[in-house]
């Protein structure tokens, strides 16, 4: 877990930026709310910090007192934690779409008995390669992707 500190300007078209005093220049985002900032901001720290990782490049430690931070009115702070492990596993467990062909003569009988393909699929993966899901990820792994239907062809 790391704690960062983002800086918030409000500019003339009345957005908010945000960067980060440790990682300038490198990483800023803004919002034209507060809230769409803040959630950009953590968005942008995630992204800067797991590319960092993976390209096993180093990161500033972060300042631990925003004492040390000159701002100028009407600047402020915000603290932000960012828990890389959780992230990372957030990010390695992104559904990705594959192409299902089958046998047409299961297709209709499939339908008949309301046989949600993907889901079936997915289930039969799981239970094949159960040994190398970690258990805390497990109910995670065979969610239903967003907009996509389940029953049948």
């Amino acid at each position: 877990m790391v704690l960062y500190f983002e800086k918030f300007h409000k500019n003339s078209d009345n957005q908010y930026e945000v960067s980060f005093p440790d990682l300038e220049p490198y990483a800023a985002t803004y919002g034209d709310t507060l809230e769409e900032a803040i959630h950009s901001a953590h968005d942008s720290l995630t992204g800067y910090l797991l590319t960092e990782e993976d390209f096993h490049e180093e990161v500033p430690t972060p300042t631990d007192d925003p004492e040390k931070f000159k701002l100028k009115e009407p600047n402020f702070l915000v603290p932000v934690q960012v828990d890389l492990q959780l992230e990372r596993e957030k990010e390695e467990n992104k559904l990705v779409k594959k192409t299902l062909t089958i046998p047409s003569f299961f297709k209709h009988p499939g339908k008949r008995s309301w046989i949600k393909f993907l889901a079936l699929l997915s289930e039969a993966i799981k239970t094949k390669f159960r040994h190398l899901i970690p258990s805390h990820l497990s109910n995670l792994v065979c969610k239903k992707p967003v907009g996509s239907t389940l029953t049948g062809f």
